[in-house]
């Protein structure tokens, strides 16, 4: 019962702090929409039927049912066709209405005396600012949560205490998980050295860091270490002799080392059958910024690579394939991710606060570079459109030619609703699998 509520609780707390997000994302945008003149005629969280909401000025600030995303109305998204009209009454053809409808509608949100504040009369750079805003809020939030993670917290490190102790040594190629009548005694185990002992010193050396106890057992292949632990808060002295083994030659990225016929370089060396225990080390300020890069670029990657990604979910989900723990994840995923966090009994309460706001921290990192994709209705498409109308206006000027005005967005129409398509398409693909096939990251 205990660990159902606990479930529940953090599947809240990210509903929450995805809120607290998405909130401050339309903030980013209506602060300097209504600093630079813009008319702003609704602030939402959510979609579908409104729930609650109350107007301020000329501004009406909500919630609605659908709680996956928000928005502000701003009067003029789109510029008038050509002629100078709102629309042409003529068009002819589903596309063509497409982008005569949108006018049309963006007319209509302008009243009587204030064609002046319509955002798409506003300078370019300021209409950057604006659809810019709300991704970098997401960014801001993803600084503050990582500073609060890494410099409050700490970063997860191999600390001197033993996390683990392998019971045998099993013969290289066994499928088998449990230890068999002639598998050998692994040296960690024999020696007597348990889960839960720190190291103290190998061999009259001082042990600071696990780095520095794993050089001297792979050195020391076949010869007796006098290894002492703290176990229970007392000294205990034990003999440990590392087993001559083969293992893998990595690089410095981590990746496996390969001859010239492709085949993986391997070193002899001393093993003991131990690994560490982690434990949080509060990082500097200069850790932060590197992290959130570190973020951007997954996320970036995923991004990149989402068709074949979307593939592989569609293959898991609906086939015996495994969902892959790096893959693209709904939001009904990461609440999952979020109730299992809070249930583990595992985990201490610094543990599992520390891996809840690193979860939100990923998420606006998540939600700071999807925004930016250069696709209507994105925030990243109206910042490309934006762009391009600089661009054609900075040429107009150079060969002397008239300017040519504001870029007509609304023809984008039927890409944005062939988008928008395609998004719910694969959040909906998202969605089944998180439920069918969900992603096992603990076990």
């Amino acid at each position: 019962m205990d660990s159902v509520l606990l479930f529940v609780l953090g599947v809240v707390i990210l509903a929450v702090g995805l809120a607290v997000s998405i909130a401050l994302h339309e903030i980013g945008h209506l602060v300097p929409a209504k600093r630079f003149g813009v008319k702003v005629t609704q602030y939402m969280i959510g979609f579908g039927p409104t729930i609650w909401s109350r107007r301020k000025g000329e501004t009406e600030y909500g919630v609605k049912a659908i709680p996956f995303g928000g928005y502000i109305s701003m009067i003029g998204m789109f510029p008038p066709a050509k002629d100078g009209t709102a629309a042409r009454s003529a068009n002819t053809g589903f596309l063509s209405s497409m982008a005569s409808d949108a006018r049309t509608a963006s007319a209509e949100t302008i009243g009587e005396g204030e064609e002046h504040r319509a955002f798409y009369l506003l300078p370019v750079w300021k209409r950057i600012i604006i659809m810019f805003g709300g991704p970098f809020m997401n960014l801001l939030i993803a600084v503050v949560l990582f500073a609060i993670l890494l410099m409050g917290f700490g970063a997860a490190q191999a600390s001197t205490t033993i996390g683990s102790v392998s019971a045998c040594v099993q013969t290289a190629g066994s499928a088998s998980q449990e230890c068999g009548p002639n598998d050998p005694a692994a040296p960690g185990a024999a020696a007597g050295i348990l889960p839960g002992d720190r190291l103290v010193s190998i061999d009259g050396a001082p042990v600071t860091s696990w780095q520095e106890s794993t050089e001297k057992i792979r050195a020391s292949a076949g010869t007796a270490l006098i290894v002492v632990v703290e176990r229970d808060g007392a000294e205990k002295t034990l003999t440990l002799t590392p087993l001559l083994t083969e293992r893998p030659v990595f690089d410095e990225a981590g990746k496996p080392v390969t001859d010239a016929a492709g085949k993986p370089v391997t070193t002899e060396v001393g093993f003991a059958g131990i690994g560490p225990a982690s434990e949080l080390v509060p990082q500097p300020a200069t850790a932060v910024l590197p992290a959130v890069g570190d973020n951007i670029s997954g996320v970036a990657h995923i991004i990149l690579n989402l068709p074949q990604r979307m593939v592989d979910v569609a293959q898991a989900a609906f086939g015996p394939e495994e969902r892959d723990p790096n893959g693209p994840i709904s939001v009904v995923g990461v609440g999952r991710v979020a109730g299992e966090i809070a249930a583990l009994d595992t985990l201490t309460v610094e543990s599992k606060v520390a891996s809840l706001i690193g979860l939100l921290a990923s998420l606006n990192i998540a939600l700071f570079v999807f925004n930016l994709v250069p696709l209507m209705p994105l925030d990243g498409g109206h910042i490309a459109g934006a762009l391009w109308e600089a661009i054609r206006r900075r040429f107009a000027k150079l060969f002397r030619r008239a300017d040519p005005g504001p870029v007509d967005t609304a023809r984008l129409m039927p890409l944005t609703m062939a988008v928008v398509i395609i998004l719910g398409g694969m959040s909906a693909l998202l969605v089944y699998a998180d439920i069918v096939k969900p992603i096992n990251l603990f076990g």
